[in-house]
């Protein structure tokens, strides 16, 4: 184009005008660089402020929930006084109770807690749960944890104990059963949960529903991203649900 439109009698030097070209197109691309990194600059420290404030929010909020649960849990000093000693059933169902409310209290403020602590929190749990049920429903609860150290995120797995409590069936002339298994193996914990159900009828909820469940999935992906395998397996006689997570 040069030689045959634009010729002027002296051809262009094309290495001064490659250099040149480069260095005008490497100031553009600085500039537009610099000016995509400062907006970039304002728009991270709006969503940091965004943040910082929802988690105040959000602090407050507990604080908030933990006024009446832990004026309720106070309160139990008095009903256990005034529980006639005589009735030691009431007062070892309520002695039961004030160990889980404590645990939710004191020990759940952290993200992890130990595994060997929440373990606990589940016996208890399940024990309680068998004080209320009657002698027709069956629970086998078992558990081996080898490894010690491991955390884990609390009352994620109580959520799905509270699910077989609350569906199991309660039939009159056959076995109404709840089993859970808890083990681990290297840093996985491996957990089933199964129980009997009856045959559902119309209108009537299935373990997938409700709050508790969406409130789980939404932890799980949350605080175990791509390092957990939620399954369940739905039959006319019984309902299983597994849960495996990597704890590292």
């Amino acid at each position: 184009m040069n030689l045959h439109f634009f010729y002027t009698g002296q051809l262009i030097d094309f290495s001064v005008l490659y250099l040149n070209s480069v260095a005008n197109i490497s100031l553009w691309v600085l500039l537009i660089t610099i000016g995509k990194m400062l907006v970039d600059r304002i728009q991270t420290e709006r969503q940091l402020e965004f943040l910082e404030k929802e988690r105040v929010k959000s602090e407050l909020d507990y604080l908030k929930a933990q006024i009446n649960p832990h004026a309720f849990f106070n309160s139990l000093n008095t009903v256990y006084g005034h529980i006639d000693k005589s009735n030691q059933v009431a007062r070892n169902i309520l002695l039961q109770f004030s160990s889980l409310l404590r645990y939710q209290l004191y020990d759940c403020g952290a993200e992890k807690v130990s595994l060997e602590n929440e373990v606990e929190f589940i016996k208890n749990y399940i024990d309680f749960q068998r004080l209320r049920k009657d002698e027709h429903l069956m629970v086998d609860f078992q558990i081996e944890v080898n490894k010690s150290g491991l955390k884990i995120a609390p009352l994620l797995l109580i959520v799905l104990i509270e699910n077989a409590f609350k569906f199991v069936s309660n039939f009159s002339d056959k076995e109404n059963k709840i089993c859970v298994r808890i083990f681990t193996k290297g840093n996985t914990i491996y957990t089933s949960f199964v129980n009997t159900r009856e045959l559902p009828q119309a209108g009537n909820f299935n373990h997938s529903n409700g709050i508790g469940i969406a409130n789980l999935k939404r932890r799980l992906e949350l605080l175990y991203n791509n390092k957990y395998q939620l399954t369940k397996n739905v039959e006319n006689t019984f309902y299983e649900t597994h849960l495996n997570i990597d704890l590292r």
